[in-house]
């Protein structure tokens, strides 16, 4: 049987969650694109609990943008997801391509949260 873009992106995603996983001291920055918007988040999988999260739907981010699902608005997001950690004093994360190729707008985000301090 045939598997789309999305099964096989699923697949991907699953196979690099059984190696990456996210502690207290070394959060797991989770990245999700589409089309339109793109969220980051940084989540402990220990206790199963997102602690900073910046998305392309957020006021702060939108206001900022034409187009949410570009390379530019990954950029913002690298950088916000990188200074909302900072407040909360993460700065190491493993890094969660969610599936994704490293290349683009995921490329973008890993780029701009590493220059503001991030560090994975």
């Amino acid at each position: 049987m045939k598997k789309d873009k999305v099964a096989k992106r699923t697949d991907r995603h699953n196979r690099i969650r059984l190696k990456v996983s996210g502690t207290a001291e070394k959060p797991r920055l989770s990245v999700f694109k589409s089309t339109k918007h793109i969220s980051v988040q940084i989540i402990d999988d220990t206790k199963g609990a997102t602690l900073v999260a910046v998305s392309t739907l957020e006021k702060e981010v939108k206001d900022n943008l034409k187009h949410g699902g570009n390379i530019k608005a990954a950029e913002i997001v690298g950088a916000l997801i990188a200074k909302r950690a900072k407040e909360k004093n993460i700065e190491t994360v493993v890094f969660d391509r969610g599936g994704f190729r490293y290349h683009g707008c995921v490329k973008a985000i890993a780029e701009k949260a590493r220059e503001n301090g991030l560090k994975f």
